[in-house]
Order: C-alpha cells, then sequence, then structure tokens
C-alpha cells in the first residue's frame, strides 16, 4: 500500500512538472511593443498610429511605442518588420505603398506583401477628393469626361508623384472612362495642387484632409469624393458612384496594423482585439473623423482579403498605364 502510495505521488509530481511550462507560460505581451511607421512624424499614418498606440497600450497593459522609420518609400520600415521574429513586439503600421511598392519595383523591394505579414486589422480609409479650380469651365466629372473623350490628353491630371495614391487614383480613374489623361507629377500634394488652382491642370485627387479652407476660400470644386456616401461636410458634392464609378472608394489609402508572418493567431488576436476596442472609442472615432478617416476595423480574414484585392487592382492599374518607378 506505501508503495503504491508513493508511485501515486511520484506520478502526479511528473505530470505537474511536465504540465508547468505550458500553465506557467506569460501572457502576450510581458514587454514594451514597437510600432514602426514608414513616414515622417506628423502626417495622417503617424498621427492615426499614434492615437491607436496610446489607446492599445491601456487595454494591453504594455507601451505600444511608435518609431518613424521614413524613407524609401516606407519601405525600411516595411522591410525591418518583414525581418523581425514573429513574436508580436515589432508591428508595422502601414498604407497603401506597402502592395504598390513590390508590384512597380520587383524583388528590390526586399519583401512579398503577400506573404511576409500577418494582417492584423485595416484601421482606416482615407478618401480622396477630385477637385478642380474653382473658376474651372468643367463643372462636373461628365464635363470631364467629355473633354477627355474628345481627344487623347485632352485632359491632365495632377499628382504628388509617380506611383502615388492620387496619381494611382487618377491613373484608374482614366482607366474605368477608357480615355487617355496626361499625368503631370510633382513633388508633393500642395504643389500639385497651386497648379490646379491656377487651372494649369485640369483636376487632381486630393486627401479630403485639409480640403474644406481651400473650398471655403473659392479656390477649387470638389467633382466628387471617393467615399461610399456623401461627406457631411460636402452634402452637395457626389460621390464617384454616383459619377458612374461604382466601388471607387476603395481605392481610398488605407492605414492598417500588420506583424511579422507566422506571428501566433493568438497574438494577432490579443492585437485585433486592442484595436477594435480603441476604434469603438467615441473619443478615439472623433480624433480620427477629424482627420477626414473613414473607420473600417476589420477582422484579419477580413483584411487579408482586402489586401489582395487591393494588390490586384493597383498591378491592373500599374501595368495598363505603364507606371514606371520615380528615379
Amino acid at each position: 500500500m506505501k508503495k503504491s502510495f508513493l508511485n501515486l505521488a511520484l506520478l502526479a509530481v511528473l505530470s505537474s512538472t511536465h504540465l508547468t511550462p505550458a500553465l506557467a507560460a506569460d501572457p502576450y505581451p510581458t514587454k514594451p511593443i514597437r510600432l514602426l511607421v514608414g513616414f515622417a512624424a506628423g502626417g495622417p499614418t503617424d498621427v492615426i498610429a499614434r492615437v491607436l498606440a496610446k489607446d492599445m497600450t491601456a487595454t494591453l497593459g504594455q507601451s505600444i511605442i511608435v518609431e518613424n522609420k521614413a524613407g524609401a518609400s516606407s519601405m525600411i520600415a516595411t522591410r525591418e518588420v518583414r525581418n523581425a521574429a514573429p513574436d508580436g513586439y515589432t508591428l508595422l503600421f502601414s498604407s497603401l505603398g506597402m502592395n504598390v511598392n513590390p508590384i512597380l519595383l520587383g524583388d528590390q523591394a526586399g519583401y512579398n506583401p503577400k506573404t511576409d505579414f500577418t494582417p492584423i486589422s485595416n484601421a482606416a480609409n482615407l478618401p480622396l477628393v477630385m477637385v478642380n479650380a474653382y473658376d474651372a469651365p468643367l463643372k462636373s466629372v461628365g464635363d470631364l469626361l467629355k473633354k477627355a473623350r474628345s481627344k487623347p490628353e485632352a485632359v491632365s491630371f495632377a499628382s504628388s508623384g509617380s506611383g502615388g495614391s492620387g496619381h494611382l487614383a487618377g491613373e484608374l480613374f482614366a482607366t474605368l472612362a477608357k480615355s487617355k489623361m496626361l499625368h503631370v507629377p510633382f513633388k508633393g500634394n500642395a504643389p500639385a495642387l497651386l497648379d490646379v488652382m491656377a487651372n494649369r491642370v485640369d483636376f487632381m485627387f486630393y486627401p479630403v484632409i485639409g480640403i474644406a479652407e481651400n473650398v471655403a476660400a473659392k479656390r477649387v470644386n470638389i467633382l466628387a469624393v471617393g467615399t461610399a456616401k456623401r461627406l457631411a461636410q460636402f452634402p452637395d458634392t457626389p460621390t464617384m458612384s454616383e459619377s458612374g464609378f461604382p466601388g471607387f472608394e476603395e481605392t481610398a489609402p488605407w492605414v492598417g496594423l500588420l506583424a511579422p508572418a507566422k506571428t501566433a493567431p493568438a497574438i494577432a488576436n490579443a492585437l485585433h482585439d486592442a484595436m477594435v476596442k480603441a476604434l469603438a472609442k467615441p473619443e478615439v472615432r472623433l480624433q480620427l473623423e477629424k482627420l477626414g478617416a473613414v473607420i473600417v476595423g476589420d477582422t484579419p480574414a477580413e483584411f487579408a482579403a482586402f489586401l489582395k484585392r487591393d494588390y490586384d487592382r493597383w498591378e491592373n492599374v500599374i501595368k495598363a498605364a505603364a507606371i514606371k518607378p520615380e528615379n
């Protein structure tokens, strides 16, 4: 009897020892999390990342530290996260360029957006609006299309540079309109908008952020908004869908959270839950909506499906328009 008791006791000790590592495993996260942003501080992507990082820090119980790794069209930050351990402590807050750069540069981009990351959630979209000079003779998308179809390159559009969101939106618009339009690249949205306001370029797709001031000052007209519904601040302006281009809202630059490939589902889910919780808070929504953001907060599976559509759409546009990377 005594021997049997000792055997049972030994078995219990061995069993508890075997189970201890799993039971005692530290829950994620146990240390600060780095959130890399491939753009300079103060831009929309950076501002949204910081708003969410602050709230997610409180939820997760560990600091989320935003680090700006600007340069090479956001590829510096993207490559660093691609090469990081999939432990949930190095994350990427990215945008449209994550898909566009490899389409333009191939292997030179240094990462594969389809296989090198674990999508967490698309936080928000930053819609574009189609604008032209206030005193321009073209008063609607229909007017612009009529001119564009009169002859190739009869209509010109400006952008902040080759391969940027405004350029891609303009080329997609031209492709869908079955018209050849002249792209006029600038080094930034500000100088591009100046030439549009001076009516030297017919139109451009401009971020909705900050455009209201120019509308109020009668410097520009908004011909259409790239959102699914009309914007509250411009209730009389039709959407691109109403103007004959359904689904155009999906072309809006997105900002979302990604982790390295092979990140454990439990970690991805913890990050997703913290982000969705932040996006549901009225004070967070208000801050983002003031930036002109349309909040999304989708699931990892939905974000992965969106990223695939996003890649395929821009690959088709870039090939059709023969867009080349800037030197």
